[in-house]
C-alpha cells in the first residue's frame, strides 16, 4: 500500500526517525498480505484459519493510512499539492502492474471476476474498482479503492468550513455504526450498472482538475466526497465491509488526534467494538474469516500491532522492517501477479514433498523482494520525484505575486 509521498513516512513533516515505525509497519503488513497468498499456493499444511493474515496485513496498512495521510494534507495546505502528491505516488507503479497483467494476458489470463468490458477502463484509472464492482486486473487492487474513498472524504473534510486549529474532525464511529446497519440490512450493492463506472470517471476527472488547477476547490472537493461515500454505501461490492474499511482508517486519524492531544480515545473504542459488530448478521458473514471468533482475532492482531509499533516509535526499529516498509507498496502490488506466473512455470506445487515446498518458497519470496525493490527504484522513486518538483514548481508560481498585484502594493 501507497506511503507518503517522497519515500518513508519518516520524512513527512515531524521528520527524522519518530515515524519510522509506520514504515515497519507497513513491512508487517505487506509481508502479511504476500504470505496470505503464497501459503495456499506453496505450502497450503501451514495456513491457519484462526485468523485472517492477509486481513490482518490489510488492517494494518489501513491503520497507517488513516494515521498519516489527514496530516499529510493539512501539512501541504493545498488540496491540489496534495493531490498532486498522491497521483505520484499511485499511479506509475499502478498502471506499470496493469500493463504487465494485460501483456501476460494471452498466456496467463487475468483472474475471472476482471469483466471484459469498456466499464473496466475508467473503473481501473480511478482506482475506485471494488465500490464500483468492477474486479482488478491484479487481485490486491481491491483496496486501493478504499484507499482513494478515504482520499476524496478527507479532502472533503478538510474544506469544510469551522475546522479547529486547521483540523479536521475523525467520523470514525458514524462510519463503523453505518457499518452495522449496513450489514443489518443490505444483502448487496443496491447500485450497479455498466453506466457507473463512466459517471465515477467523469466526476473524478473533473473534480481533481479543478482541485489541481486550484478553481472551485471547494465545490470540487465536496462533489468528490459526496461521490465517494455513494459509492461506498450503495455500490461496493459488499458495503457493510467498505463502511467498515472506512472507519477503521478513521480510527487511525482518531489515535492521530489522542497522540497530538486533540481528542480521546472512546472514539477510538467504539469504533472499534462496532467494526466487530458489523458482520455478525450480514449476509456475507459466510466468508470464513468473517465469522466472529475469526473476524475478532484478526482486528485485535491488527490492533495489537499498531499499539506496538506506536509504544516503539521512539525507538530504532530493525532496518529490514524498514526497507520493507520503503518497498510495501511494490510489494503489494507486484507480488500476486509474479506468484501466478511462478506457479504456472513449477505447476501445482500442493502436494509436492515438504523440502520442495519450503525451498520453493523461499526461492519466490527472494524473487518477488527483488522484483519490488526493482519496482520501487526504477518506477516508484522517479514518479515521487515527478511530484516533488511539480509541487515545487507550484508553490514557486504562488510565491511570485503577479505583476498587477505587485503594482498596488
Amino acid at each position: 500500500m501507497p506511503s507518503e509521498e517522497g519515500g518513508a513516512t519518516a520524512r513527512v513533516t515531524t521528520g527524522g526517525a519518530r515515524l519510522m515505525w509506520l514504515d515497519a509497519l507497513r513491512g508487517v503488513g505487506a509481508m502479511a498480505v504476500f504470505a496470505e497468498h503464497l501459503v495456499p499456493w506453496v505450502i497450503p499444511s501451514l495456513r491457519s484459519y484462526q485468523f485472517s493474515l492477509g486481513i490482518y496485513g490489510v488492517l494494518v496498512f489501513f491503520l497507517v493510512s488513516g494515521y498519516i495521510i489527514p496530516t499529510s494534507l493539512e501539512r501541504h495546505a493545498d488540496p491540489g499539492a496534495f493531490w498532486i502528491g498522491r497521483l505520484s505516488r499511485l499511479y506509475p507503479l499502478y498502471l506499470a502492474v496493469c500493463a504487465l497483467v494485460l501483456a501476460v494476458g494471452p498466456w496467463v489470463p487475468p483472474r475471472p471476476s476482471v469483466v471484459a468490458d469498456p466499464s473496466a477502463v475508467p473503473a481501473h484509472a480511478t482506482m475506485l474498482l471494488d465500490v464500483l464492482g468492477v474486479g482488478g486486473l491484479a487481485d490486491t487492487m481491491w483496496t486501493l479503492s478504499y484507499e482513494m474513498v478515504f482520499y476524496l472524504l478527507v479532502t472533503a473534510l478538510y474544506a469544510a468550513p469551522g475546522r479547529a486549529g486547521g483540523r479536521f474532525p475523525a467520523p470514525a464511529v458514524p462510519f463503523a455504526a453505518a457499518a452495522v446497519v449496513a450489514g443489518l440490512v443490505l444483502s448487496g450493492p443496491p447500485l450497479s450498472g455498466t453506466w457507473l463506472p463512466w459517471a465515477a470517471g467523469a466526476v473524478f476527472a473533473a473534480g481533481l482538475a479543478c482541485l489541481i488547477a486550484g478553481r472551485f476547490q471547494v465545490v470540487a472537493a465536496y462533489a468528490l466526497g459526496l461521490m465517494a461515500l455513494a459509492l461506498l454505501v450503495l455500490s461496493s461490492r459488499v458495503p457493510w465491509f467498505g463502511l467498515a474499511v472506512v472507519a477503521v482508517m478513521f480510527t487511525g486519524t482518531a489515535l492521530r488526534r489522542w497522540e497530538e492531544g486533540r481528542g480521546g480515545l472512546w472514539p477510538v473504542a467504539l469504533s472499534a467494538a462496532l467494526v466487530v459488530l458489523a458482520p455478525v448478521n450480514a449476509p456475507q458473514a459466510g466468508w470464513w474469516w468473517v465469522q466472529p471468533g475469526v473476524w475478532i482475532l484478526t482486528i485485535a492482531l491488527a490492533a495489537a500491532t499498531f499499539a506496538g509499533g506506536m509504544a516503539l516509535r521512539r525507538r530504532r526499529l530493525p532496518r529490514v522492517l524498514v526497507w520493507l516498509g520503503a518497498i510495501s507498496y511494490s510489494l503489494y502490488l507486484v507480488h500476486h501477479p509474479l506468484l501466478k506466473y511462478f506457479v504456472e512455470i513449477t505447476g501445482d506445487l500442493r502436494r509436492a514433498p515438504l523440502p520442495t515446498q519450503v525451498l520453493t518458497a523461499v526461492l519466490f519470496t527472494a524473487a518477488v523482494l527483488l522484483a519490488a525493490t526493482v519496482t520501487y527504484r526504477l518506477v516508484e522513486l522517479p514518479g515521487q520525484a515527478l511530484g516533488r518538483r511539480l509541487i515545487a514548481r507550484r508553490r514557486a508560481a504562488r510565491a511570485v505575486p503577479s505583476p498587477v498585484t505587485a503594482g498596488t502594493e
